[in-house]
């Protein structure tokens, strides 16, 4: 049985990588933390995202990394308690050295949402819902 789910993403430079993802408000888990690889705790169940530096992820893979630059493999979305939590992660994600690709905005009537991509290019999205608002 499954115990855990987590993601790996290549990183060009760890170091860098720790500074945005540090700036940008995310937590950081230490106890997996390497000279190479660092550990993102995301929500209140803790999902694990892993950075590798590039040649260690191509290593697990035994692939290319993806060109982030003319193409998205995925994208990682969690979610804000208000609007202006959505707010304050795009100012923040720009801040640390990112890209907001989709400024904050209104979806659908009822859910709020922004698209930043990190200094690697992986992709973001921070969405609030308002579920009394939903149309079923």
């Amino acid at each position: 049985m499954t115990k855990e789910f987590w993601l790996n993403l290549p990183v060009k430079d760890i170091k860098k990588s720790r500074a945005f993802f540090e700036e940008a408000g995310f937590k950081f888990n230490p106890q997996y933390a390497g000279e190479n690889s660092d550990c993102l705790m995301i929500g209140s169940k803790g999902v694990i995202v892993m950075l590798f530096e590039e040649p260690q992820f191509k290593g697990f893979t035994g692939a290319e990394v993806t060109d982030t630059g003319r193409s998205t493999e995925m994208l990682l979305s969690f979610d804000a308690e208000s609007p202006g939590e959505v707010d304050e992660w795009a100012k923040k994600a720009e801040a640390a050295g990112g890209t907001v690709f989709g400024k904050p905005s209104s979806i659908q009537g009822w859910m709020y949402g922004c698209g930043f991509a990190d200094i690697d290019g992986h992709r973001w999205n921070v969405l609030y819902m308002d579920m009394a608002k939903m149309q079923g």
